[in-house]
């Protein structure tokens, strides 16, 4: 064989069993920013089982790979992020995205590069309904979150209730979910304010609020941006019971909090994290611990339950799988047990999971439910 021939198959050879030992995974988040440490948790949670898959030998003897860029919360930056991951030929999906402006921004990347999305850690509607014929959701939309709160607090005899609500496609989102809830109270909100996404700026908002009284505060928004505003309320003089969504239901928000985490509701999409009633939640723990994690949180439940279902859909779509084969097997997962959940797919519905339930932060710091 001449050398030049040699040396050629020698570099086959040596990229070859590298290049088709991985399923590539893409994720865009903010890895970065206001919301870095829910995202850092929802990721710990999804390597969780892609580590053990992997241990395992993965999909067909092929590893799963994710290749994570931060996209320090900018939506703009999500979705350049998106289509270079699209680009990347070997990328087979897209997966665990954060943000709903985000979400909306990556959509067109989706449908121009006919690739998936399986997990977005968003419950944003406009990712339910109308279906999106290449977004898998694992987890349940932030209007039934939102609807299910005021419903809880209407039902102990709190009707004063004021909302705060981030100037953005999230919070407005958030914001159906609560008028509906209003609406099935047979009470009004007393104040509905708005603060800026990029800046928020709390200086004039807070004494307003804090000044009408309220009974409690619904806070739509994420991490820092909110931790920020109840601190604002609390230095105002209120003391309203304070209520966020799922998008911080992780330690770092808690942390983010500090003297004023004790008593806030955070709202759940997934089972109590320290309870070994669920396989899933027991599986994690096992994996959690054996991973040397100090404790397991909901946000990474969240990773967790994703990882699962785009591990499942995998090993469907295999040998070989592409994004053509993983939507196919995902539109034909129908009801998928993750460990006592059933997720559920179909051409027609790619909500997932519909769990909401409800939490308080204890005296030390940890979910209560």
């Amino acid at each position: 064989m001449p050398r030049t021939a040699r040396l050629l198959l020698l570099a086959l050879l040596s990229i070859g069993p590298v290049a088709q030992a991985q399923i590539r995974i893409g994720q865009t988040a903010g890895f970065t920013g206001p919301v870095a440490a829910g995202v850092k948790e929802t990721t710990d949670g999804a390597r969780l089982w892609f580590d053990a898959v992997n241990a395992r030998g993965g999909i067909a003897g092929q590893k799963i790979e994710l290749v994570s860029l931060d996209d320090r919360f900018d939506p703009k930056l999500a979705g350049e992020n998106a289509r270079t991951l699209a680009a990347d030929a070997r990328v087979i999906s897209l997966f665990l995205t954060r943000g709903t402006p985000h979400a909306q921004a990556i959509l067109p990347v989706l449908q121009e590069a006919k690739l998936p999305l399986v997990g977005p850690s968003t419950g944003a509607m406009v990712l339910h309904e109308p279906v999106q014929p290449w977004v898998y959701n694992v987890r349940a939309t932030y209007q039934r979150e939102a609807e299910r709160a005021v419903m809880h607090l209407a039902t102990v005899g709190i009707t004063r209730i004021a909302v705060i609500q981030v100037d953005d496609s999230f919070g407005a989102d958030c914001m159906v979910g609560a008028q509906r809830g209003f609406k099935a109270a047979g009470v009004a909100p007393v104040a509905h304010e708005t603060f800026d996404r990029a800046k928020p700026d709390y200086t004039a908002l807070a004494p307003k609020v804090a000044g009408l009284q309220p009974q409690a505060v619904l806070f739509f928004g994420s991490g820092s941006a909110v931790a920020d505003g109840i601190a604002a309320l609390r230095r105002a003089g209120s003391r309203a019971q304070l209520v966020t969504l799922s998008n911080n239901a992780s330690s770092g928000f808690v942390k983010l909090l500090g003297d004023h985490a004790r008593g806030t509701i955070v709202m759940q999409v997934f089972p109590f994290e320290r309870s070994l009633a669920t396989r899933f939640v027991q599986e994690a723990q096992e994996l959690a611990k054996a991973a040397g994690l100090p404790e397991l949180t909901p946000a990474m439940l969240e990773g967790f339950a994703a990882a699962r279902v785009m591990a499942e859909a995998l090993r469907r779509a295999a040998p070989n799988p592409t994004r053509e084969k993983l939507r196919t097997a995902l539109d034909g997962m129908g009801s998928f047990d993750i460990g006592g959940l059933e997720v559920s797919f179909s051409p027609r519905d790619h909500t997932g999971l519909t769990y909401v339930d409800i939490s308080i932060i204890g005296a030390d710091g940890r979910f209560k439910r």
